[in-house]
């Protein structure tokens, strides 16, 4: 292949439709094909990148290997492709604006009047084809954020417009994802905000390829007639969306509707061979007929909202299969524990995970929470902030620092055993300034984390600016607290173990971004077997 080939999605009628799950696994379907196949996500808000935005308002903050804060959708691409994501894989218009804002500052437009178009839509178009310029993808599928309509979204519509004319036929297509009601008072589909939502597409003058319709029930042949008709699109190009118990099914829910085959005909593309999804199906049959059942806590303080903690949900779900298991996650507030009220929180669970987070709210629940855990012998896992709670915990009850605490709780603690980083101090400004991305992390040998990795040396992502106060380590370790992986460059301690427990281990870095369909998170594998294995 010469050229690499374009597709857009974008959405109409409402959002949350599922663009990413609909662009990932068109993805997997193309790669499962032998097209080498990414996916990049433009988002239309005025944020640089998520990592500045509250979890209840976006969803948690997916972090690459190259220190990008991006947008959760990039955790569901790695996660069906088995394929890093980078910072030019998700790019949002305050990313647009401030580079075309630093252009024009440095001189670059020449005293032109720096306009929407072009300045900005040239800006969107060398973004959308940086991927597909580095000789790497055979195809590029671009998701547009928000919907067909929004004021937001119109720079992103245009230079749409603009890409798939520049392109030429059969470079690129364009994917309209929509929703098909169900009205029960009638009994019936209605396709009306399809064709509204189709019809504000092309006046902005693009026109659909293909349309993948969400619904609740199945689209008859009828239906799907008049969808095709009123929107311009072949019969065979309209494709169902249907509700499924777990989004792992949609590639071959996609597969069955042929989008894989229609977007590749539109695409001049040859199909190559069948896809070969043979290890998804695997994953997906354990996955849905387990052997055991376990509860596992998970004790955080973004708990209302799912998506706070999506990477680590689908990482419950990757190690699940693996043994053949159904990790049942019970969200539990850290705000509503104490001493007192831990063990009635707690009593129904097989093992519990503290979660990352930020701030001071809830923080002494997450350590009522570790020293339940530790003092029980119920299977512990600490992430990032959960680790470093996990820390206090044992300065203050095993080696009894009384007000032992983190410097971002309590700057004035005597026994600062978490601290800001040193590097950290001087920093002003909140976005993209933590220790982002990945980081080599060496681990002791014939600790419980090397007996987990199989490996002495393994790179991890992080999203921290707080970290283990190395002045502390001797008294923790002589305390019986292990420092069983150490960062070779910083000497930062990145993992913490117990000897003499079911499974105590704490990180501090963010093992669920890592973990694929593919490749399942050794930590979690091992976790949801000492889960298993704890219930018996």
């Amino acid at each position: 292949m010469n050229q690499t080939k374009y597709i857009f999605v974008t959405g109409g009628v409402t959002s949350s439709l599922g663009k990413g799950i609909i662009a990932a696994s068109l993805a997997k379907l193309l790669q499962a094909r032998g097209y080498r196949t990414t996916i990049q996500k433009f988002d239309p808000y005025i944020n640089v990148d998520p990592g500045t935005l509250n979890p209840y308002e976006h969803g948690e903050c997916f972090v690459t290997d190259d220190g990008a804060e991006t947008d959760l959708d990039l955790g569901h691409y790695e996660r069906f492709l088995n394929v890093p994501t980078s910072q030019a894989n998700n790019v949002t218009t305050g990313r647009i604006y401030l580079s075309v804002i630093e252009k024009e500052r440095r001189g670059e437009f020449l005293g032109k009047t720096v306009q929407v178009v072009p300045h900005i839509t040239n800006e969107i178009k060398e973004r959308m084809q940086l991927l597909g310029k580095s000789g790497k993808f055979d195809i590029v599928i671009t998701e547009i954020g928000g919907t067909v309509g929004d004021i937001e979204s119109l720079p992103y519509i245009e230079s749409v417009r603009q890409l798939v004319w520049e392109l030429g036929e059969h470079n690129s297509i364009v994917i309209h994802l929509t929703l098909v009601p169900y009205l029960s008072a009638a009994g019936e589909l209605k396709t009306k905000p399809t064709q509204h939502s189709v019809k504000t597409l092309m006046e902005s003058g693009i026109k659909a390829d293909i349309l993948v319709c969400r619904t609740e029930h199945e689209l008859s042949d009828d239906l799907r007639q008049k969808l095709a008709l009123f929107c311009n699109v072949k019969r065979e190009a309209v494709i169902q969306s249907i509700d499924a118990s777990t989004i792992y099914e949609v590639p071959n829910l996609m597969l069955k509707e042929g989008l894989d085959t229609v977007a590749l005909e539109k695409l001049a593309l040859p199909e190559k061979s069948t896809p070969d999804l043979q290890q998804w199906n695997d994953f997906l049959q354990r996955l849905k007929h387990p052997k055991h059942t376990i509860n596992v806590g998970l004790v955080g303080k973004y708990v209302e909202l799912q998506d706070s903690y999506k990477s680590i949900l689908e990482a419950f779900i990757h190690a699940g299969a693996v043994h053949e298991t159904k990790v049942n996650v019970i969200s539990i507030h850290s705000e509503h524990l104490d001493n007192d009220t831990v063990a009635h929180h707690l009593k129904d669970i097989d093992g519990i995970l503290v979660a990352p987070g930020f701030g001071e709210r809830g923080i002494e629940g997450k350590i009522a929470t570790v020293k339940y855990a530790r003092e029980h012998q119920i299977p512990f896992f600490g992430i990032c902030l959960g680790m470093q709670m996990a820390v206090i915990e044992y300065a203050r009850t095993v080696l009894g620092y009384q007000d032992a605490n983190s410097t971002e709780m309590n700057p004035n603690t005597s026994y600062p055993v978490i601290d800001l980083m040193e590097q950290q101090k001087t920093i002003t400004d909140k976005g993209g300034t933590m220790r982002l991305g990945s980081w080599k992390c060496q681990l002791k040998s014939g600790s419980l984390a090397h007996k987990i990795y199989g490996t002495l040396a393994i790179e991890e992502r992080h999203r921290h600016r707080y970290e283990y106060n190395s002045k502390y380590a001797t008294a923790l370790e002589k305390g019986g607290l292990i420092s069983s992986g150490i960062n070779p460059d910083t000497g930062l301690v990145e993992i913490i173990e117990l000897e003499n427990h079911p499974f105590f281990i704490g990180v501090q870095y963010h093992p669920e971004y890592k973990s694929t369909v593919a490749q399942p998170q050794p930590i979690f594998v091992s976790f949801v077997a000492a889960m298993v294995k704890n219930k018996k």
